[in-house]
């Protein structure tokens, strides 16, 4: 399993970004379904703090698709991952726990920034808070999980194709620590080259502590057409 490429799919959460694209859970739910006859490992079904209607759909997949079928449809033995996005607050974590916690696996996703643009401009956070928020969010959102039998946290550092190397290594070592088991790697603005995102993830198997006890993920967004061979180069 160590060579296991899991799917991560965020088209119920990222994917309802996209101008039109505002789905209904009775949609939503649709699209889930389809996710498991495919095979995906893990559905960011969405952002349960963004509005009581998504937080609902997201606990509705949990209760309907998270949960072992016995289908001849379903792909995998068990049941994908659920997963509900949350900001580094208790609040968007309570939430997302709300929604998530109804699957058989459900896995609470938390981020906040690390590049120093929006660590000054949107936090208006010096690095040394943005550890201590980073650690403090995770460490709440393992506590949640462990009320439940296989539920884990993901943690994402925004941004990481803009910030620095050496921090992005602390942060992510002090996660792993604090309980997170996956860590996701967004170039949140499609900023890196293929060769640049290579080096990235690269650097960060070669230097974060603790990194043997995480899985890690490579969600590259297209706004300079390059997700597919980002990803590649990642993987």
């Amino acid at each position: 399993m160590n060579n296991y490429v899991r799917i991560f799919d965020t088209t119920l959460r990222d994917g309802e970004q996209s101008p039109g694209a505002t789905l209904t859970s009775a949609e939503k739910l649709e699209i889930a379904r389809a996710l498991v006859r495919m095979g995906v490992d893990v559905i960011e079904a969405g952002f349960p703090a963004a509005s009581p209607d998504d937080l609902e759909a997201v606990r509705r997949i949990a209760i309907e698709v998270g949960q072992p079928s016995g289908s001849s449809e379903q792909v995998n033995s068990a049941p994908p991952i659920i997963c509900g996005l949350a900001r580094a607050t208790k609040n968007d974590i309570d939430k997302a726990w709300e929604a998530v916690r109804h699957a058989r696996r459900a896995r609470i996703h938390t981020f906040i920034a690390t590049s120093p643009i929006h660590m000054k401009y949107k936090l208006k956070m010096d690095p040394e808070q943005v550890i201590e928020r980073a650690v403090e969010m995770v460490s709440y959102a393992r506590a949640l999980c462990s009320q439940h039998p296989d539920a884990d946290v993901e943690f994402s550092p925004e941004d990481a194709g803009r910030s620095d190397p050496e921090f992005l290594h602390l942060v992510l070592g002090e996660v792993i620590k604090a309980g997170a088991t996956t860590l996701n790697i967004p170039d949140t603005v499609g900023y890196t080259t293929p060769d640049e995102f290579g080096a990235l993830i690269a650097g960060i198997i070669r230097h974060t502590p603790g990194i043997e006890k995480a899985i890690v993920s490579v969600p590259c967004p297209n706004d300079l057409g390059l997700a597919t061979a980002n990803t590649l180069a990642g993987l």
